[in-house]
């Protein structure tokens, strides 16, 4: 069959790589794709909201099964776009509808389907410009840090964490009133800091029955030692050493039972993957976020140890089938190391040379922000390259990636040497 898979990200390639092994496949196409997908399908440009373009490929190159990768098509309804119309509406589509997207889409609608389903997150309360001056005394009922958070996709910069009240009140004027974060911060939510350490949890799910695919932890910070900006996750491991039985217990039962029970009881129409962000605070699991699709870096580590045909997972939901297949997880752990551009998540240049990534050996490289140029790869974007690795635990992982990581140079080339650091 022929496979289209949407988003240029190292998700994607990770996705695309999977794909390929499958014996159904026939034929990948990737919109836009990046470099390294160029190596497995072939790239077509344009934008992955350009719902009408997305028919036309479909339609012209007998696409049977569409996955979707990043978040804004999905909020976007792409789902029900497909499901509407009468030339789409039997193509295999791998994204929740637009309903479900506001788990995502909607800061305030996912704390609200939490406390509505009993799942343990922070003290929260939703503000907005009819109600900002209560905001002031809400604040003041709480302990630092302040964390305010933009209710709509900010693209992973809508989160702000403030030591100081008077900072923390007028950063929400600035959101609100000011539109720091564009129409996506008309709303934010202010909720307690949690003192703890995050996971992800990643579930497979056809709207009813689901599979809980390995968990993961990914690095946020520009930094060493977890400091400096957010970025988009500068790397990860997968299996989470500090995931015991009675920890996993925990999140079944609290978590992940009745999210799957809350998305069946409000009908909504889910084809597709949630991504739980988790905390671990004194031995109890909160959530954090909820995302409707496959995490980045994370995908990067949890589909390099999925021995399952990913295109017959895929095909077996909503049916019989899907109940019954057993993942097939490696034993083995996997970590993977980002390489960005130098001055990344702030301004960067674009076009850097990339030199080594034929001198590498053990590890599988994901592109990011790469084009095909000639017969090089340049820069394209913040997060260049993740490069990942296998072991019999993530130290060794890790030390592979690094030791092949001194093979590959590109001017401003920056990464993290400290992952994994706070697990050891």
């Amino acid at each position: 069959m022929n496979i289209l898979v949407i988003g240029s990200g190292g998700r994607e390639h990770a996705i695309i790589k999977s794909i390929s092994k499958s014996k159904k496949c026939s034929k990948i196409y990737a919109l836009p794709g990046n470099g390294g997908t160029e190596l497995l399908a072939d790239n077509i440009e344009g934008d992955v909201n350009d719902f009408e373009l997305i028919k036309k490929i479909t339609l012209k190159h007998k696409v049977s099964l569409v996955f979707v990768g990043p978040e804004d098509p999905i909020v976007n309804g792409i789902y029900d776009f497909f499901k509407s119309n009468i030339e789409l509406k039997d193509v295999n589509i791998i994204a929740p509808s637009k309903q479900a997207g506001l788990l995502e889409g909607s800061k305030d609608f996912a704390k609200d389907f939490m406390e509505k389903y009993n799942i343990p997150t922070a003290k929260h309360k939703t503000f907005s410009v009819e109600n900002i001056n209560q905001a002031d005394s809400f604040l003041e009922s709480m302990n630092p840090p302040y964390v305010l958070k933009a209710d709509g996709l900010a693209a992973g910069k809508g989160v702000l964490i403030l030591k100081d009240i008077d900072e923390a009140k007028l950063e929400l004027r600035n959101m609100i009133i000011d539109k720091k974060f564009g129409d996506s911060s008309t709303k934010v939510v202010i909720e307690e800091f949690l003192d703890g350490i995050e996971l992800s949890c990643f579930i497979l799910t056809d709207g009813e029955n689901y599979k809980v695919l390995p968990f993961a932890k990914d690095y946020k910070k520009i930094g060493e030692g977890d400091t400096g900006l957010n970025t988009g996750g500068m790397g990860a491991i997968s299996p989470v050493p500090f995931l015991d039985d009675d920890f996993l217990s925990k999140i079944q039962n609290k978590i992940i039972k009745p999210t799957i029970s809350g998305i069946i009881k409000e009908n909504m129409k889910y084809n597709g993957f949630v991504f739980i962000g988790l905390i671990k605070v004194d031995d109890e699991p909160y959530v954090i976020e909820y995302n409707v699709r496959m995490g980045d870096p994370e995908t990067e580590v949890v589909l390099p140890r999925l021995k399952n045909d990913l295109v017959e997972l895929f095909y077996s939901m909503g049916t019989p089938k899907f109940s019954d297949i057993k993942l097939n997880i490696s034993d083995n752990h996997a970590a993977t190391v980002i390489l960005v551009s130098g001055g990344y998540p702030e301004s960067y240049e674009k076009g850097k040379t990339i030199n080594g990534l034929n001198n590498l050996s053990q590890v599988s490289v994901f592109h990011a922000g790469t084009k095909k140029k000639n017969d090089s790869f340049v820069t394209s974007g913040g997060r260049v390259l993740a490069i990942t690795s296998m072991g019999k635990n993530f130290e060794l992982a890790l030390e592979n990636s690094y030791d092949q990581i001194k093979n590959i140079k590109f001017d401003g080339m920056n990464y993290r040497k400290d992952i994994g650091f706070d697990l050891l």
